[in-house]
């Protein structure tokens, strides 16, 4: 139980990779605050989960684009589990389409959720480990914020601002033994890619030096281990998990 007695919130846990993560912060013994947007039932079935391993969790519902909103799930956190010592910033929203049928409004919203979101919440969360001098803070990026995506300005602008985003905060929080890392999932077999034909999914691992599409546990795995003490001298790093997509 390498994290017994933190405490973790991870955004966007009712479903995905978001909802494994939380899982497997509690299985090494994290106490779980789970934030959803929508999902509440989703939400809630990860923390009964988490709660079936004989961890403490609760669900908050908060969009993080909202900055009072983000501010105000960090400060339910600490008051409810104690503090905040991992933070995991996973939300995240698309609106593909091509530079010249992107909406401004489509534009905005994946900016605001991807990014924003993650500045919105770093910016309470850090106040309470500065007073700790211990933090872990984790941006969920994407390879798109490696290379790029045809259809996809909008997100992997907003991933490749995260790991601008990552490198500062790890630059002005290490002094005071906090932690800043980014991980950029490749491709990962979640609902997005359930939607795709069999002729597509082996197009698509063709691409991939492993050959197949990766796990939500594969980021989990990785996230757990930034989290841990083992991690300590790790920071500003941006960690792809895609199977050798991206070399």
């Amino acid at each position: 139980m390498v994290l017994n007695g933190k405490v973790a919130l991870v955004t966007g846990a009712s479903r995905g990779i978001g909802r494994i993560i939380a899982l497997e912060l509690a299985r090494c013994g994290a106490a779980c605050a789970v934030n959803y947007a929508a999902s509440r039932e989703g939400a809630e079935s990860t923390v009964a989960a988490i709660e079936a391993m004989g961890r403490q969790a609760i669900a908050v519902c908060a969009d993080v684009s909202d900055f009072q909103a983000a501010a105000g799930m960090v400060k339910e956190c600490v008051a409810v589990l104690g503090g905040i010592d991992i933070l995991v910033n996973n939300a995240g929203i698309t609106r593909d389409n091509s530079i010249f049928q992107m909406k401004e409004e489509d534009w905005d919203a994946v900016v605001d959720t991807n990014l924003k979101g993650a500045f919105n919440c770093i910016r309470t969360a850090a106040k309470y480990m500065l007073k700790k001098r211990w933090g872990r803070i984790i941006n969920i990026s994407s390879v798109a914020g490696l290379s790029g995506n045809a259809g996809q300005a909008n997100y992997s602008a907003a991933k490749a601002g995260l790991i601008g985003l990552t490198k500062t905060m790890a630059k002005e929080l290490g002094s005071r033994n906090i932690t800043v890392n980014a991980v950029a999932p490749g491709l990962i077999e979640t609902e997005m890619t359930g939607v795709l034909t069999e002729k597509q999914l082996d197009k698509i691992s063709s691409s991939i030096a492993l050959g197949r599409l990766g796990q939500p546990g594969d980021v989990a795995a990785l996230v757990a281990f930034l989290a841990g003490d083992s991690a300590g001298y790790i920071s500003g790093q941006v960690i792809a998990v895609d199977g050798g997509l991206v070399i």
